[in-house]
């Protein structure tokens, strides 16, 4: 992402996973949260260097987060094959407990584009089940109607495309709409969010909890 990002792996249950790691300005703080990220589908070209991944990363380390990626099983320099969300959940859960190892009693936040928020969705269910959710959610291009998106905690914070024809607005509304739960859609926005990515980093900005 830029001359500063730090990479390395980390050992997952189908092999090495690649991931990047970016902090905010030393001079600032030490991190005040970790953000971990996670790309859209590996079978149509997602990675982490992804450019609504990459924003999240800069979003949440302009509010003092460090932000980390990680480029799912087979994608990139991460070993394995694509496994329909079960490993990608597993790995990203990898990725946590290393985060957590490296820095310790920090607040996590969960964040995803379009197959990535089904993935982190699955990982901040099983967080709950466990007892140590994650802080909070943002969900970019919620992959609703796609995959079996489970519920999702009342402050999660979801942006979507008026013009996404990859995933509806309509099916993330007829998810939504039994959990009560505000979408943030920006007008004229595709899929991709292109000419549109500062609404994302604002979304971030904005609402996070301070």
């Amino acid at each position: 992402m830029n001359a500063q990002t730090q990479e390395f792996f980390i050992n997952g249950a189908a092999g090495a996973l690649e991931c990047a790691l970016d902090l905010p300005d030393p001079a600032d703080a030490a991190p005040r949260g970790i953000a971990l990220v996670a790309h859209p589908h590996p079978l149509y070209g997602g990675t982490m260097d992804n450019k609504v991944a990459q924003t999240l990363a800069r979003a949440f380390v302009s509010i003092g987060y460090a932000a980390v990626r990680m480029n799912f099983r087979g994608v990139g320099g991460s070993a394995g094959g694509h496994d329909e969300g079960r490993g990608e959940t597993d790995d990203m859960a990898a990725l946590l407990t290393h985060m957590r190892a490296q820095m310790p009693d920090l607040p996590v936040a969960l964040a995803g584009f379009s197959f990535g928020t089904f993935v982190q969705a699955q990982l901040q269910q099983r967080l709950i089940t466990q007892g140590t959710p994650a802080e909070r959610l943002i969900l970019v291009g919620a992959a609703a109607g796609k995959w079996a998106m489970p519920p999702v905690p009342a402050d999660t914070i979801l942006v979507h495309g008026e013009l996404d024809d990859t995933i509806p607005l309509t099916a993330v509304l007829d998810w939504l709409r039994p959990q009560d739960i505000v979408v943030r859609v920006v007008p004229g926005a595709d899929h991709f969010f292109h000419r549109k990515l500062q609404h994302i980093k604002n979304a971030v900005v904005e609402t996070w909890r301070a």
